[in-house]
């Protein structure tokens, strides 16, 4: 995929979705945690938790989305 075309939405449904399904693309993931921590500022909170979550459920090891969407989460608390 094309994912420097995605924006947070696109990125969150397509984690959200494989994740759903049970499909393990570890490359695709991979690419869905950097490209997703570059622009984690545009995620909004659902996003965000979709996101975590297709991680979490997939038990694909995510380092930079998880240290970025902390670091989001700290800047916008307020608005969780």
């Amino acid at each position: 995929p094309r994912l420097d075309e995605f924006n947070s939405q696109d990125l969150a449904n397509t984690a959200w979705a494989y994740a759903k399904l049970g499909v393990d693309d570890r490359p695709l993931f991979e690419a869905i945690d950097q490209a997703a921590s570059d622009r984690i500022k545009e995620f909004k909170p659902q996003e965000l938790s979709n996101v975590a979550w297709a991680f979490a459920a997939t038990g694909v090891d995510a380092p930079r989305f998880f240290a970025a969407a902390a670091e989001a989460a700290q800047a916008r608390i307020y608005d969780y």
